[in-house]
């Protein structure tokens, strides 16, 4: 006959009944109240029952367990008396100090970095200035509204609530060919990029391109999760070279037409019809890194590439840059022919993306609080742009820096012979976070000397104080040689997830 079990255990803060995993074997020649005791002893002794844990009630284990109240309670008070547990009124029964060993000790770690005066750490967004109330609001509001039926697993491809919102949105902002029908809500652009070149994988294709610099490591890793090979192709001022495309044997690229991962340049009108042309020729698709196209400040607004051939883009939008990367939340706007494999390959993944934190996304963008932020951050990143270009005009004159027409990062070009691991690790000494392009090149050359300077999650003081720490190394003094390499901070649109 096999044991009897109760489940589960108990957090020391809660004060409702708690449960414990206990097998009694009626068929065993050990007393019952034995066993209970051996049991709850060793749960102890190894750590399992943690100091004041609080146990079940006699009377709830008696009944979970098929024992008497009375052979319960007296187990209880023979491991009190032996020190393993304490009693209190209103307390309950809770395992005593020092009846278990003391926790291992923590394996000793690295020092706490130093606190920097700025980190200019690329693709994070200002995470203190994320709408908390707005969101709670939201939550509250999709809790409240939400049927009971949208507790269940659900379409794998998103809420339709908020497939239909995003993709009014889409259509409205971004001038996208968005139907609800073909959109898939996943858990930001990590797994949006994962699904689509797994659906791509199925489908057929063997190989994609990728812009270069660009995001190399997180774009090859994920095709090659997908069997794919990765190509990289060269991106110059008009954006992604079609030509050099044409000739690497890709049947997809991932592409950042708005605003190019990292050098900032635009796809060109005439580069949009050459790639949509390509992609038509060679029975090819274009995957659209929509990342941060909602900050724009000195140009006109650029519509999404997806508006011009809904049948050959896949574009990939999420809250990362606009809210925050926490959220996990982003969208794919497939093509129709792509829809139902890119939505199979998400079934078999997760079974579809949280439905709470879907609705709650869809009352903010409904009730025009996202908007709202939207502009408030408009504003705050065109300020801290602003300050940025002061600070290098006056602390690092003749650095030229450029890819500021959108977004949260620009590009500072260097003197051409700049060491940039030591002026990195320079720089570093001062407290001062900088980070080179040489992590975005597959080739990770250092030369042209550049930085990719993120403003995003710097403050104006900051982003003043940190250039002026730092404006002599920038300039040309010589930096002493480091042997630390190039850094990748997380967070860039391609390793954002």
């Amino acid at each position: 006959m096999s044991p009897e079990w109760a489940n589960a255990s108990s957090p020391t803060w809660a004060n409702a009944s708690s449960e414990l995993l206990v097998a009694i074997d009626r068929d065993s020649a050990e007393p019952l109240r034995s066993q209970l005791e051996r049991q709850v002893r060793e749960a102890i002794r190894t750590g399992r029952l943690r100091v004041g844990e609080r146990l079940p009630p006699s009377r709830e284990l008696a009944g979970a367990l098929g024992l008497s109240r009375g052979l319960v309670q007296d187990a209880y008070a023979q491991l009190r008396s032996e020190g393993y547990l304490v009693a209190r009124v209103g307390s309950g029964t809770r395992v005593a100090a020092g009846a278990c060993p003391p926790p291992a000790a923590p394996a000793p770690q690295a020092g706490t970095p130093p606190r920097l005066l700025a980190d200019f750490r690329w693709g994070v967004p200002d995470l203190s200035a994320f709408p908390l109330s707005d969101w709670l609001w939201a939550v509250r509001e999709a809790a409240r509204s939400m049927p009971v039926a949208q507790l269940d697993y659900g379409d794998p491809r998103g809420s339709a609530v908020l497939r239909e919102v995003v993709a009014g949105y889409a259509r409205r902002v971004r001038a996208a060919a968005a139907d609800p029908e073909h959109t898939v809500i996943c858990s930001g652009y990590a797994q949006g990029l994962s699904l689509a070149l797994h659906a791509l994988a199925l489908s057929g294709v063997r190989c994609v391109a990728y812009e270069d610099p660009g995001s190399p490591a997180s774009v090859r890793a994920a095709a090659a999760a997908a069997g794919l090979t990765a190509v990289p192709v060269p991106v110059d001022e008009q954006g992604i070279d079609v030509r050099a495309l044409a000739a690497s044997g890709a049947r997809a690229v991932v592409v950042t037409p708005a605003h190019q991962w990292p050098t900032g340049v635009v796809l060109g009108p005439e580069r949009r019809r050459a790639l949509i042309g390509w992609a038509a020729g060679h029975d090819a698709v274009v995957i659209e890194d929509d990342y941060d196209a909602e900050f724009r400040y000195d140009r006109e607004p650029v519509g999404a590439l997806q508006g011009l051939a809904a049948d050959r883009v896949v574009s990939i939008g999420t809250v990362s840059k606009s809210l925050a990367p926490a959220l996990r939340i982003g969208w794919v706007l497939c093509p129709p022919a792509l829809t139902e494999v890119l939505v199979s390959v998400k079934h078999l993944s997760d079974r579809g993306s949280p439905v709470l934190d879907q609705l709650a996304l869809a009352r903010m963008i409904e009730s025009g609080r996202f908007d709202r932020h939207l502009r408030r951050m408009r504003t705050t990143y065109a300020a801290r742009r602003t300050a940025l270009l002061r600070a290098v005009a006056e602390h690092a004159p003749g650095v030229a820096v450029t890819g500021l027409a959108a977004g949260f990062h620009a590009v500072a070009h260097l003197r051409e012979e700049a060491d940039e691991a030591a002026l990195v690790a320079a720089a570093r000494a001062r407290s001062v976070g900088l980070y080179g392009m040489s992590a975005c090149r597959t080739s990770r050359a250092t030369a042209p000397a550049q930085l990719v300077l993120g403003f995003g999650n710097v403050g104006e003081r900051a982003v003043t104080a940190g250039i002026a720490a730092i404006g002599d190394l920038l300039t040309g003094r010589d930096v002493a040689g480091s042997a630390e390499g190039p850094q990748e901070p997380a967070g860039s649109p391609g390793s954002e997830g």
